[in-house]
């Protein structure tokens, strides 16, 4: 048999084609290992900015978190249709995934040009809505979910939202890949509470909330866009006029306005 030779051509190509075969194995070994862990971050990073938008987040503690979210946030899943709640498990409302539900035909929709103020295309059918308690398990506020295309990125964010179903308690964007310093803004929680407290609908319930330049001078509606990042601004409002209107969480916000909890 014939001696290997390391620093033959072959040999080189051996070794560098076992070397890569190792650290895959590895490297994906590691990722399943580390998947649960992973998810498990996840998981609590939503619930974290949940408590922060609901203004319970006291403590930045994983146990602490998972406590005051099981305490005070109940999740229900809403047909976006007809705004009523879906009879679904505990497990099956925190399975659900819009990410993966806008995959399926069969659980999404795709979104005409002229009603698609977001910019996102396709929604899925069913939203998961949180329910906010006091410690008398009175529901005092409801938190949303929206999202819609920034200058660079899709824009993930909460809004929570009074039993009026009208005036905005808070906001929150998660997850986003604006431009640092400009449409990063959006992440400012300086920025953010300047939404507390506006109103979102007018009296004739069509979407009045505005974010632009020197709309603070509305007290009731306006919110100042953020200086530098006027099409991140716009995406912001695209997110508001699609998701608070009857395509969106309108038909849902009307029956929880009524008393639907």
């Amino acid at each position: 048999m014939a001696k290997f030779n390391k620093d033959s051509v072959g040999g080189t190509v051996t070794v560098v084609v076992l070397l890569s075969l190792v650290c895959s194995i590895i490297v994906s070994g590691a990722a399943v290992a580390l998947k649960s862990k992973q998810d498990e971050q996840k998981a609590l990073d939503v619930q974290r900015n949940i408590l922060t938008v609901a203004g319970l987040m006291k403590e930045d503690n994983a146990s602490v978190i998972k406590d005051t979210y099981n305490k005070f946030i109940e999740p229900r899943l809403v047909d976006l249709q007809s705004g009523d709640f879906v009879q679904a498990s505990k497990e099956d409302v925190e399975k659900f995934d819009p990410k993966t539900a806008v995959k399926s035909t069969a659980l999404s929709q795709a979104i005409p040009a002229e009603q698609d103020k977001a910019g996102i295309k396709v929604r899925a059918n069913q939203a998961r809505v949180y329910l906010v308690k006091d410690e008398q398990g009175q529901v005092n506020q409801v938190i949303l979910p929206m999202y819609g295309r920034g200058l660079w990125s899709t824009m993930y964010g909460f809004v929570a939202v009074a039993p009026d179903a009208n005036t905005i308690k808070g906001i929150t964007y998660y997850d986003q890949g604006e431009t640092a310093g400009l449409g990063g803004e959006i992440a400012n929680p300086r920025w953010q509470a300047l939404f507390v407290d506006k109103k979102l609908f007018d009296d004739n319930q069509r979407v009045a909330i505005r974010v632009a330049k020197n709309a603070s001078s509305n007290k009731e509606h306006g919110v100042d866009a953020l200086s530098g990042a006027t099409l991140t601004s716009n995406g912001v409002q695209g997110s508001f006029d699609y998701w608070f209107s009857q395509n969106g969480f309108g038909p849902f916000l009307a029956k929880f306005k009524a008393g639907a909890r």
